[in-house]
């Protein structure tokens, strides 16, 4: 797929360089053409100096090829204008915009654009920081046997794969909140600094599970 994104600051050149990582063409737009520094000189896709809404601009970002477009700029109204531009105008199904103010962001999702309000998620990873153990859970089957619960994980299994964390723990990666997206892993998916793991296990189990993830990796594992 073709994903254009809008603002070259820390999250949309992380989001330029992992989506590039899995396989699609990505095209990223500043107003500051020193703000591509950020992709590094690996990075092989699009770098378009100019505003972000403007459809001459996103036309020469191939947003009529793109299946997806993200607006991670500074600014809320540029990202919501060009999140618009490019459902409204250019057809774009896959939209998303960040917005700093959560009261307008839930405004913005009831006219359908998803927004991912960075003062909420960032004030979420604060909490995990300053009350990093214990696994909340977020359900629980009938029995109670089982539940589904967010698990704090140290930051040496940083770089590891996913299924080397199930395979030393024994539980069952549910899903990954990575910038404020909710994704479903595969055993190839390798875990990132920020992310939020979500799995599912015993309840029986759950005091061995915050240590195997506390601890980090085996020495000398795979």
């Amino acid at each position: 797929m073709h994903i254009v994104i809008m603002g070259c600051g820390r999250v949309g050149s992380q989001l330029a360089q992992t989506l590039e990582q899995q396989g699609h063409t990505v095209a990223v737009v500043d107003q500051d053409p020193t703000a591509f520094r950020r992709l590094g000189s690996g990075f092989g896709g699009r770098r378009v100096t100019g505003v972000g809404f403007d459809q001459d601009t996103l036309r020469e970002a191939g947003i009529e090829e793109a299946g997806a477009f993200a607006a991670v700029s500074s600014g809320d109204n540029s990202n919501i204008i060009a999140a618009r531009v490019a459902r409204e105008m250019f057809g774009i199904e896959n939209v998303a915009a960040r917005i700093y103010d959560p009261r307008r962001a839930e405004v913005y999702q009831r006219l359908g654009i998803p927004t991912v309000a960075t003062v909420r998620w960032t004030a979420d990873q604060m909490l995990r920081r300053l009350l990093p153990s214990g696994a909340e859970p977020l359900w629980r089957d009938p029995t109670g046997g089982v539940q589904l619960a967010e698990v704090h994980t140290s930051d040496s299994w940083v770089g590891h794969k996913i299924s080397r964390l199930q395979e030393e723990t024994g539980v069952r990666v549910a899903f990954l909140t990575r910038l404020g997206e909710a994704i479903l892993p595969t055993s190839q998916t390798v875990l990132q600094e920020g992310d939020l793991v979500h799995v599912m296990m015993r309840t029986d189990e759950v005091e061995k599970v915050e240590a195997a993830f506390a601890e980090g990796p085996e020495e000398g594992g795979h």
